[in-house]
């Protein structure tokens, strides 16, 4: 059905650039995707969106991708918004939500931004792609790489959980260990572009990525009737998905398709071992200085530095919202508690969400009878060497069991 963009536009200072040529960045800082809305708002209503098939496609008319063809897709489905009574009195609200991400085709919310990239890739002739990843984002673009019929090279740092290696190298794609985190290993990727001729698909170095995870913001509009909640929090490492709902909110708002104008106050959640975005919030700085010595058991959240630090900033203070930095110990406490508490498959990123949400509430800042939506980003699954596995009581069958003493353990 064709495309509704007009153009792109550098994020840092408002200039136009093309929309039908293979663009990066402008002054190394990211670009915005600009869709004529006048035409998306006479060519679809949500009445239409709501009877297409459940994909993040469905949303066709404010993404980037001009034919359904050229689409590269592994079956992205809308992922469920799930209501958390217990979890919510633990924490004492009335309106807790988890968006589940983990239902995605590759297990995260990755596959969102990573099917629109190498899609836009595709169009645009691309062969080989690159990236430098802590963890789902490099099994997301191998498989989608992989679907698309491209080659692909994942950079990832030494310690990333082996099951997000095993990902990318199952799909076919050339990793490689690097020792150093994320920025060390896209600083690696930045030296093979001219001599390997890939395209860098990492967070925010082209425009399409934010596209993809812009689909959670049009997903949880349409799930809350076209209305929004009041508060999302939402684990922030590179920070697309935090920019894409905002740019999807304001759009949605642009097209007149809200029913109320109330924004939501977006919440950016770091780990205490790796929070330059809460520390250059809490500064009132534009920009966040590169965090020293980062370290989290949120391997998704350890990002030191993103290109795209004061478009999240630019979000939070836009939004009435606020950044908030939780210890290690508490991320783990809270992905075990909430995830006992809902049955949901939480990741550690969202297990900071979830204690940075009791802070929160217990300071007043959200109230108790607000609608409040955690994004679990990704499935407990991928994280299972963070289970204390050796600490489990061990039975021997032949031996009497003392079935009082294991009910008081």
């Amino acid at each position: 059905m064709g495309t509704f963009v007009t153009h792109l536009e550098a994020a840092i200072d408002g200039t136009r650039l093309p929309k039908d040529q293979l663009l990066t960045m402008h002054q190394d800082r990211p670009l915005w995707v600009r869709y004529d809305l006048e035409a998306v708002r006479q060519a679809a209503s949500p009445e239409q969106w709501s009877r297409r098939e459940a994909t993040m496609w469905r949303y066709d008319e404010l993404l980037p991708v001009p034919r359904p063809q050229e689409r590269v897709s592994l079956g992205e489905g809308i992922t469920p918004l799930l209501p958390c009574p217990r979890l919510g009195r633990e924490l004492g609200l009335e309106q807790l939500w988890v968006k589940d991400e983990s239902h995605l085709p590759t297990g995260s919310f990755k596959s969102r931004g990573q099917a629109m990239a190498i899609s836009m890739a595709r169009h645009f002739g691309v062969q080989r792609v690159a990236i430098p990843t802590a963890g789902n984002a490099g099994g997301a673009m191998a498989a989608y790489a992989a679907r698309a019929g491209m080659e692909a090279w994942v950079f990832m740092p030494e310690d990333t959980p082996q099951v997000n290696v095993a990902e990318a190298v199952l799909a076919g794609a050339r990793v490689f260990l690097v020792r150093g985190v994320i920025t060390d290993c896209g600083r690696l990727v930045r030296q093979g572009m001219e001599p390997m001729q890939w395209f860098d698909v990492s967070t925010l170095k082209e425009p399409y990525r934010l596209e993809g995870k812009k689909t959670m913001g049009l997903e949880l509009a349409e799930q809350f009737q076209w209305q929004l909640p009041d508060v999302i929090l939402y684990p922030t490492g590179g920070g697309t998905g935090l920019i894409g709902m905002w740019k999807a909110f304001q759009e949605l708002r642009a097209l007149g398709f809200l029913r109320s104008q109330r924004m939501p106050r977006m919440v950016a959640v770091q780990s205490a071992g790796c929070a330059p975005v809460v520390r250059a919030f809490e500064r009132g700085e534009r920009f966040a200085e590169p965090f020293p010595n980062p370290h989290t058991v949120a391997s998704g959240i350890r990002v030191p530095a993103a290109v795209g630090d004061f478009m999240m900033l630019d979000v939070l203070r836009e939004s009435q919202g606020t950044a908030v930095a939780v210890p290690d110990e508490e991320i783990l406490l809270w992905t075990a508690r909430a995830t006992a508490a809902e049955g949901i498959s939480f990741c550690p990123e969202a297990g900071a969400c979830v204690a940075a949400l009791k802070h929160l509430v217990d300071r007043g800042w959200i109230g108790r009878e607000e609608q409040v939506v955690v994004f679990n980003t990704a499935g407990s699954q991928k994280y299972g060497h963070l289970v204390p596995l050796d600490q489990l009581p061990r039975l021997d069958p032949d031996q009497q069991v003392d079935w009082d003493r294991l009910a008081e353990a």
